[in-house]
């Protein structure tokens, strides 16, 4: 769409229409993904152990190692990927996560833990694929803050799913695949809603730099070019990934040690309050046309996303209560979080003009970020078997909260000398 018709009201229309329908695909179909993969979760599997160590560790060990080695794997896949191919790979991906729960129900534990892997082993890359239908856009931190509000929700509202099987009668091995039957067809849709959104407009192109399908060796350029600024950004990631993914996987003790115990909804009721602080922060970086003050704007927001992290595991020791300290927690590490993906690399490829794409950077500090959880989970329970989780992840989250802030205070000293 050219700049004159985009302001005429017929082409203000076509936009506005444009953006609601890739918003709700991407966030619809994210959304549903999250029901092949975290239902799991709530099961207590209890009595069940693994060489000494508690089956639910072991779990979910087992699908982050497989979700990691996807990271990795997509650094080239998704990289490299090519638009008309994304949709029948979030079918073949998300088919067979799918196919791998239906196993985990047939075969008897604890030998079914294998089957974990293999369902992570997919779905670790349909972000990104999802991520190329809208990179490179005047819009795009809007569209992406909408698909990373969907991790959020999902979280909760998929765990709530399956609470709400294990209540009716449905075992901890099989409510997974019935859980992922639920959102079969709903995901459907959406995939079929990404295939009708346009490609990105000459004016996008001109705002953002077009977006390629990287080559290994324009990868390894790229990554020798801005290796100390992609590590730090790459440990900042980490840190937050630590943060969220604990929050995630251990979310019915944490909430139990709160005091909600048994309480299936609080899962969404405070993510929905994270999801909307998250989306209206980030999204709104959009309204800022210079990329280099967008980036900087992401710093700046990552850095107080951090603090927040602080403040409320003070406010939690001195008698906050425990639903506002998730809330509080959660924006705190989820802003740093979401700006990575929205906003960092996105304006860094557009103030710079290389050749490539997001996929490729956030794939790089995905890795490192879910093979540091594995390595985190193996360490907590060694550590943490006698003791509260809760106290395990408010000590982690201070150490994680203070060097958070200096990898990123780094990371925007670094790129200054490549801001255009």
């Amino acid at each position: 769409m050219s700049s004159d018709s985009a302001q005429t009201p017929t082409g203000l229309t076509r936009v506005y229409n444009s953006f609601i329908w890739a918003i709700v695909a991407a966030f619809g179909a994210y959304f549903c993904m999250y029901g092949f993969r975290k239902p799991f979760t709530v099961g207590v599997y209890a009595n069940e152990y693994l060489c000494g160590i508690g089956y639910k560790t072991v779990l979910v060990v087992s699908q982050t190692i497989g979700y990691a080695l996807s990271k990795f794997i997509g650094i080239k896949v998704v990289s490299e990927i090519r638009h008309n191919q994304r949709a029948l790979l979030l079918v073949l991906y998300i088919g067979f996560a799918q196919l791998m729960l239906l196993f985990f129900g047939l075969v008897p534990a604890p030998w079914n833990f294998v089957l974990l892997f293999f369902n992570g082993l997919p779905l670790g890359m349909i972000f990104g694929i999802i991520q190329g239908y809208l990179e490179g856009r005047k819009m795009t931190e809007a569209l992406v803050a909408g698909l990373c509000t969907s991790f959020i929700v999902a979280d909760g509202f998929t765990k709530s799913v399956g609470s709400y099987l294990l209540k009716n009668g449905i075992s901890d091995y099989w409510m997974p695949f019935s859980a992922g039957l639920i959102f079969s067809i709903p995901l459907a849709i959406f995939i079929w809603m990404l295939t009708k959104i346009p490609l990105p407009s000459v004016e996008d192109t001109e705002h953002r730099s077009e977006r390629h399908p990287m080559t290994a060796t324009e990868r390894k350029a790229i990554f020798k070019k801005y290796a100390p600024g992609m590590l730090s950004l790459g440990l900042a990631y980490l840190l937050v990934t630590l943060l969220r993914s604990m929050r995630a996987d251990f979310a019915p003790e944490i909430w139990a040690d709160l005091g909600y115990k048994g309480i299936p909804a609080v899962f969404t009721q405070s993510e929905l309050f994270v999801a909307f602080g998250v989306m209206l922060i980030n999204g709104l970086v959009v309204l800022i046309s210079s990329n280099r003050q967008a980036f900087y704007t992401g710093i700046v927001l990552s850095i107080a996303g951090f603090i927040l992290v602080l403040i409320s595991i003070a406010g939690l020791k001195m008698g906050l209560d425990g639903f506002w300290y998730m809330v509080g927690i959660g924006l705190g590490f989820y802003v740093p979080y979401v700006a990575i993906h929205t906003t960092l690399f996105e304006r860094l490829l557009a103030m710079t003009r290389d050749k490539g794409n997001v996929g490729y950077f956030m794939y790089f500090v995905d890795t490192m970020g879910y093979f540091g959880y594995c390595a985190l989970l193996f360490l907590k329970n060694s550590l943490q078997q006698k003791s509260e989780f809760l106290n395990f992840y408010n000590f982690s989250g201070v150490g994680f909260a203070i060097l958070g802030i200096l990898a990123i205070g780094y990371s925007g000293w670094y790129f200054k000398r490549f801001a255009k």
